[in-house]
Formats: C-alpha cells, structure tokens, sequence
C-alpha cells in the first residue's frame, strides 16, 4: 500500500462522495420539485446535506473558534491565538487573552498526535482560559510537511516538547493529555538532566500508556498482536501529489478514520441516519449536537509514518519507557532524575483506551521524587474522553488539577474561585 496512487484513490473516493452529496442537495433544491407530492426529493436534499458536509469535513483543520473569555472585570475579553515558536512540525500557540492581566497560572497543554488535531482540546482550553495563560501544542498535518523537513518520530516529538518547555521557563505547569504522556514524562525527565533549570513546577498526567502492560486493552493487544512488517505494509502510505508533503511516508488520517469509525459501526450508522431525516424533515441546524461532535471527529491528519510505528514498537512493543530504557538523541533517559516536579495522574475508571493503571504507573518510576510531590486521582463511571472534557473534567477534575497546580506553584495560590471543592491530593487507586 506505500504508493501515491493509493493515497490518491482514498481522496479520490472522498472527493466523488463530497461531490454527489453535493449534487444531490443541488438537484433536489430546484422549486419545480415542490410540485410533486413525494417526500423523496426532502430525503434526497437531507442524504445530500449530510454526505457533503461529512466528506468536505475531513480534510479541512478545524477552527478553534475561541473568541472571547468571561473575566473578572466582568467583561468578555477578546482572545488571540498566537505562535509562540513555529517549528516544520509542530507549533507551540498562546491563547492570548487581550486586555486582561497575565495570570499567574501558566499552563501548556500538550495535545495528542493520534489523528486528530489538537482542537479536540478545544474545551479543555475554554475551560482553562478564565483561570490560566493557556499554551498548547500544535502538531500539523503530515501530507502539508515537504519531504526536505526531515522526519520526525517519537525522539523528534520529544525535544520538540524540550525546547517548548524551555522556551517557556520554570514557573510552568503541563498537562499531557492521552498519547503524549510518555513522552511528556521522557521531556521532564530529559531536562532534569541536561537542564534542571528549565524543570516544569507541575506535571499532569491524564490517561496515558506509560505503562501498556500494566492494564490490557484492544489497542495493546493489537500492539502486541500485530508484527511491524505487517503494519508497515498495511497502515503507510505516501502522500500523493496534491499536497505540499507529496512523497513523505505517513499513516493517512482516511485510514484512520476508517479504523475509528469501524469499532463503533453501529453507533456511526444510526447517528448519521437519523441526522439524514432530521435535514429532511428541516431540523438540522448548522450548529447542532450531531454537526458539533463530527465537525471535529471527522477532521483527521497524516501522521509521520516514522512516528507512528516508533510509537508502536518502542511505547507499546518493547515497553521502553516503562522499562526505564527510553533513549532520545543518544542519551538514555533516567525518569528517577525527576526530583522537584511534582506529578499527579488522572485516570477514568472506563477508560478503554488507556485503562486504570496504565497511567498511575509513572509514580512508581519516580524514585528520585519524594511521595508528597506525587499525587493520582481516578475519575468514576468516566471514560477516555470523559477525562479531559464533559462534565467529569469539568466539575471534578479541573478543580482538582488546578488545586494541585496552586500546591506547587511555589507562591500564594490565587483567589479565583472553582466550581467544586477541591478533593484530596491524593486518592486511592479503584479497581474496574
């Protein structure tokens, strides 16, 4: 499957669809249809609405749509996303809250480079917005990188992550959210070394494979199932001719999405059935919960074919990171350097993603790190998405990721208000 031609069929295949929903909605349009007494022609009009719109949504970034903040002066504050440092691959961007006094919370969140972009923490940003200084991650679509930029695997993503951080300065807190979280740690662990100074304060840890071992799930047993060559040959393609990145080796969002959509089939099915007759009855709504929810799920990005299988066989495969035996451009890193940055992990009690245990793993790496800086929390009845947003986040662990970020900040915590009480540091581990 490593040819332009496939790549080119898959957006081939993509583009006549988005084309005939689109003609569809077209030829069902013309008034002349409303002389006759058949509801085809509002089905037509609804099928092509929705087969339009879910094709055209795949290859198009999403907005973050983040215009203002509610403050403290009672008005709403006007946010600018600005690039802090832009790199081939990846940019660290700054909400930047125009008007406001800069908090004394500073926050990077570090985004997942698992398909989707990194607006899938859109409402983890607002919900942090009022509180802190927001930075995040920024990773771009693979198919729009020139082959000249080089490659960049999981070693790469990691001083990327280095330099962000330093670039940034100590009186930081980060939060790695899912599939970073391994290297986020590796980063941490990396400037204890080479740079203590540059050491976040904080290190949130929510839902990550530190240790894939620790709790099976489909997605390590498929890890541990699957032989490199086979994923090789199944998952990579090039990128074809239409883009900037014509050539590069990647793993295609199209094939990505076609692995989402299949493990929830059903679910997928029924949903965009009942969207089709909701368009053709006329309560569709360009803003709706169906359009909100696959605005974002089906906007997916080329990873670099070196850092998908580099996470495969390095994370999920050998284990290195749990094994303490990671290595990042020649040096080994000792994650028992870590031992001024405190860290909390977060983790749902069904998460099927990345199961209780897999995350909390990293505390008993940190020998060099005293018991009070470590803290873990296991969210109830909240599943993989549920932990970093929707309401579990929202009313109970924002609370207390922000109480743990104020415990460590090294000055006065900050008199703003939160929308719960702020639970124990320290919670015990529920079993599932």
């Amino acid at each position: 499957m490593r040819y332009m031609a496939t790549y080119d069929l898959m957006e081939t295949v993509r583009n006549t669809n988005q084309w005939m929903g689109a003609s569809a909605l077209a030829l069902a349009s013309y008034p002349v249809t409303g002389l006759v007494a058949n509801p085809m022609f509002q089905w037509l009009a609804g099928w092509g609405e929705v087969t339009e719109r879910t094709f055209a949504r795949m290859v198009a970034k999403p907005d973050w749509g983040i215009q203002s903040v509610p403050c403290e002066d009672g008005r709403d504050h006007l946010v600018r996303v600005d690039i802090e440092v832009a790199r081939p691959f990846g940019d660290l961007i700054h909400f930047n809250v125009l008007g406001r006094e800069e908090k004394k919370r500073k926050v990077l969140l570090v985004a997942p480079m698992s398909g989707h972009y990194a607006t899938l923490l859109r409402s983890t940003v607002n919900s942090l917005l009022p509180d802190c200084e927001v930075y995040i991650t920024d990773w771009h679509n693979a198919r729009d990188i020139p082959v000249s930029a080089g490659k960049f695997d999981i070693e790469d993503y990691t001083l990327y992550l280095v330099d962000f951080m330093k670039h940034l300065g100590s009186d930081l807190h980060v939060i790695a959210v899912c599939q970073p979280a391994p290297l986020t740690l590796a980063a941490t662990a990396y400037l204890a070394a080479e740079n203590p100074e540059a050491q976040p304060r904080s290190l949130t840890l929510i839902g990550g494979p530190i240790d894939p071992n620790a709790a099976s799930t489909d997605v390590t047993d498929f890890g541990h199932r699957v032989t490199m060559g086979v994923l090789e040959e199944m998952a990579i393609q090039r990128v074809g001719f239409k883009y900037a990145g014509a050539g590069r080796m990647v793993y295609p969002g199209l094939l990505q999405l076609s692995s989402f959509m299949s493990m929830n089939s059903e679910t997928h099915s029924k949903a965009f059935t009942d969207q089709i007759q909701r368009a053709a009855r006329g309560e569709a709504s360009d803003h709706d919960r169906h359009n909100r929810f696959y605005d974002e799920y089906l906007a997916v990005m080329d990873m670099p074919a070196e850092f998908y299988l580099s996470t495969v066989e390095r994370i999920f495969k050998h284990g290195e990171l749990a094994a303490n035996a990671f290595v990042v451009d020649g040096v080994k890193v000792d994650i028992g350097a870590i031992t001024n940055v405190a860290v909390k992990t977060v983790e749902g009690a069904k998460d099927d993603i990345t199961a209780p245990g897999q995350c909390v793993a990293a505390l008993d790496m940190l020998t060099g790190l005293d018991d009070s800086k470590k803290a873990s929390h296991v969210e109830p009845d909240a599943g993989h998405y549920g932990i970093f947003a929707g309401r579990s986040w929202r009313d109970n662990i924002r609370p207390l990721v922000l109480d743990f970020i104020d415990s460590n900040s090294g000055e006065t915590p900050p008199k703003e208000k939160t929308s719960a009480k702020p639970a124990p540091q320290k919670t015990a581990l529920k079993a599932v």
